[in-house]
């Protein structure tokens, strides 16, 4: 751009002088191009500040007009936020100058409309090196923002937008459990939506989007509120009994699910999630599981590219992640009491079903069809998993369960399931690691347990179809001859 195009009769003459003079430069572009080099250094920023360059940056920034002074502005805007990145007396500054209230009218300008990009990152930029310095600085930025100006910020469709929003909010709310919860509130509960509803749009996941998530799903009771209020308007919240509901999922639950799943997962040994949040997933789960009835054989991992289907499986591995904070913290009361609370709720009862209800591992499969034509074996009225990993996951849900926990070593002995998850200790071309954790699950199903150990040993010998993943277990699959379906058996 020609930089004697540009409006500078504008600006007050002595912003301008001041400016020209701190930088050796004849021109204003110049001027700001050089000091934003300047102060990409934290002896820069330290010079400058001790020279006031911010006051003077403000009143340049507020002589200025969007969107006729669109380079200035974007100058001017980059300046300020390189002096107040860690440079505790600029930050200050910033404030003393109604520098936060300066950028907020930028920002609706700029979001007004057709969204400017740039105007709008580079204006947050601003914002959350201001927010880092403490709360003096997100007091200000909460006050001037909350409500309109967040909810408008949050809508403007773009990754380049949403990250510096996110860190603008987490600082505010980072260590104040107050603003937390407003906004998670009735009103507040918007922001969040609307940022989740960016992200889901252009696939986003900074670092700074899945802090703010974890703060609000994991480590605070307000994953329900998020999760219902990206459904359909008029759609029924369903916590932890949901039989009615929704008929169907939208993509925005989709994705927050996949993003709290992934979180969940990095953060397996820091956090401890509420029970609520635990309850939450699991009615999901119970409610996303009608998808069996029409399904098909997935024919990948997650994502599958069904809403519905993905759902099911980001729930499911929700819970088994959830599930394995007790293996890897030994079992302590906290942890023990969220996994205590879902098996309360049924969960070892609807997986032993659903694990009944799919149909067998392939290996199995096999073997039985060999003698179909004999014993009469039928298949044809059970289910093919919806996505590669769904048997895996349901077993894996389990195991987690069971490790530590005779409760539910003796329900899944009661419900008649011992022969169920043995037959999961085989590889599966539809399940990768499926063998790997059925053994774990039959582990920790027989581990310090007599009585079960007891029934596997007792298993009644007859004709066998030998799975040789099964030997190190001391077991071999066989059909019964009455029902044509397979069972396991002791071979010691």
């Amino acid at each position: 751009m020609d930089n004697t195009t540009l409006p500078e009769c504008s600006v007050p003459e002595h912003v301008l002088q001041a400016l020209l003079s701190v930088s050796n430069s004849s021109k204003l572009v110049d001027s700001l191009e050089d000091l934003v080099q300047v102060c990409k250094t934290a002896d820069g920023r330290e010079d400058l500040s001790a020279k006031n360059v911010l006051p003077t940056v403000i009143q340049l920034v507020q002589s200025l007009s969007y969107p006729s002074d669109h380079y200035l502005l974007t100058l001017s805007l980059r300046l300020l936020r390189n002096l107040c990145a860690g440079e505790v007396a600029n930050q200050n500054s910033f404030v003393e100058q109604n520098g936060v209230a300066i950028i907020s009218n930028i920002l609706s300008s700029a979001s007004s409309l057709e969204p400017d990009f740039g105007i709008i990152c580079v204006g947050l930029q601003v914002l959350a090196n201001v927010a880092l310095a403490g709360e003096r600085q997100q007091h200000a930025i909460w006050q001037q923002l909350f409500l309109e100006n967040f909810v408008a910020l949050a809508r403007v469709r773009s990754q380049k937008t949403c990250g510096p929003l996110c860190m603008i909010i987490y600082a505010c709310c980072d260590g104040t459990p107050e603003l937390v919860a407003q906004l998670c509130g009735d009103c507040g509960v918007t922001i969040v939506k609307e940022i989740v509803k960016t992200a889901a749009a252009d696939g986003f996941g900074e670092d700074w989007y899945k802090l703010l998530l974890s703060r609000i799903c994991l480590e605070e009771p307000y994953f329900r509120p998020l999760f219902f209020s990206l459904q359909h308007v008029g759609g029924n919240e369903n916590g932890d009994d949901t039989e009615g509901g929704q008929e169907s999922f939208l993509e925005e639950q989709e994705f927050l699910l996949k993003n709290v799943s992934e979180i969940l997962n990095e953060r397996l040994n820091e956090i401890t999630v509420p029970d609520d949040f635990a309850l939450c997933v699991f009615g999901i789960f119970k409610n996303s599981i009608k998808v069996l009835s029409y399904a098909t054989r997935g024919r990948s991992g997650l994502p599958t590219g069904s809403i519905d289907i993905d759902v099911l499986g980001y729930s499911l591995t929700i819970l088994r992640d959830i599930c394995a904070q007790g293996t890897l913290r030994g079992c302590t009361v906290d942890t023990m009491d969220v996994v205590d609370a879902l098996i309360s709720y049924g969960l070892i009862e609807l997986l032993l079903c659903l694990l009944r209800d799919l149909e067998p591992p392939a290996i199995i499969k096999k073997s039985v069809n060999q003698a179909k034509d004999q014993e009469g074996s039928n298949y044809s009225a059970s289910k093919p998993c919806p996505y590669k990993g769904f048997r895996r996951d349901i077993v894996g849900v389990i195991g987690n369960c069971l490790y530590g926990r005779q409760i539910v070593q003796d329900e899944i002995r009661r419900k008649d399931g011992l022969l169920l998850l043995l037959q999961q200790c085989v590889t599966d071309d539809d399940n990768p690691y499926l063998r790997e954790w059925g053994i774990w699950c039959v582990r920790n199903l027989l581990e310090r347990n007599q009585e079960n150990q007891q029934a596997v040993a007792e298993l009644e010998l007859q004709g066998s179809v030998d799975v040789p993943d099964l030997a190190r277990l001391g077991l071999r699959v066989e059909m019964n001859p009455a029902t044509g379906r397979p069972k396991l058996v002791n071979i010691s």
